[in-house]
C-alpha cells in the first residue's frame, strides 16, 4: 500500500519542476518525492482533466489533490471558481500551495488537510483521481464522507483504471444511491460521473 496516501514521508525532500497543458494553458509545477505521481502528471489525471469540462463559477473540491494539477488547472480556467484542495500528506499540500502562488490562483485554492475543511462546506463539483490502492473498504468510506457534500444539483467526476476496479466501483455507487455513469473511457481509464444520492 502506498505510504504517500497516508503521511508525509521522511526524509530530504527531492524537488523536480514539471510543466504541462491544463485546459488550454501551459502550467509549472513543482513536484517531489513522496507524493503521489512526483514525476509528473500521471496518465488517469490527464485524461480526468482533457475528457471533463472546467465548470465556469462555484465551489469545488478537488478530493486528493496531491501537488495541484486538478485544483489549479481549475482555477486558473475560472476565476469564477474556489477550488478546496484536500489531500491527507502534508507534503504534498505543501507543494500545492507553492504551486497555486505561481499561478497566481493561491487565494481561491487553499490547501488543507480533510479534518480543517468546515462541516458545513457543500460543492457544486467534486473532481478526483481517488486513492484506489487503499483498498474497497477505506476508498468507499472516504467517498460515502465526501459525496453527501455535493450540492443538489452537483456532481463528482472520477477517474479510474478499469483494470483497479472501475466499473465495479460504479455499480457499488449506484447500489449507494448515488447515479453514476460513464461519460469517457480512454486508455484504461474510466471517468463517472457521479449525482448526489437520493
Amino acid at each position: 500500500m502506498a505510504d504517500h496516501y497516508f503521511h508525509t514521508p521522511d526524509g530530504p525532500i527531492r524537488t523536480r519542476e514539471v510543466t504541462t497543458t491544463i485546459f488550454g494553458h501551459d502550467l509549472s509545477f513543482t513536484t517531489a518525492n513522496g507524493v503521489y505521481s512526483g514525476a509528473g502528471l500521471d496518465p488517469g489525471t490527464a485524461i480526468l482533466l482533457r475528457e471533463s469540462a472546467p465548470p465556469t463559477s462555484g465551489r469545488i473540491l478537488d478530493l486528493g489533490c496531491g501537488w495541484g494539477p486538478i485544483a489549479i488547472g481549475l482555477a486558473v480556467a475560472s476565476k469564477q471558481v474556489r477550488v478546496d484542495a484536500v489531500d491527507v500528506n502534508e507534503r504534498a499540500l505543501e507543494l500545492c500551495r507553492l504551486n497555486a502562488e505561481r499561478a497566481g490562483v493561491a487565494e481561491r485554492v487553499p490547501a488543507m488537510l480533510p479534518d480543517q475543511v468546515a462541516d458545513t462546506a457543500t460543492y457544486d463539483e467534486i473532481w478526483s483521481n481517488p486513492p484506489i490502492r487503499i483498498g474497497k473498504p477505506a476508498l468507499h468510506e472516504l467517498l460515502l464522507h465526501w459525496l453527501p457534500r455535493l450540492a443538489p444539483t452537483g456532481s463528482a467526476r472520477l477517474v479510474v483504471g478499469k483494470n483497479l476496479g472501475a466499473d465495479s466501483l460504479q455499480r457499488w455507487l449506484i447500489d449507494q444511491g448515488y447515479p453514476a455513469e460513464r461519460t469517457a473511457s480512454a486508455k484504461g481509464f474510466r471517468v463517472i460521473r457521479v449525482l448526489p444520492g437520493g
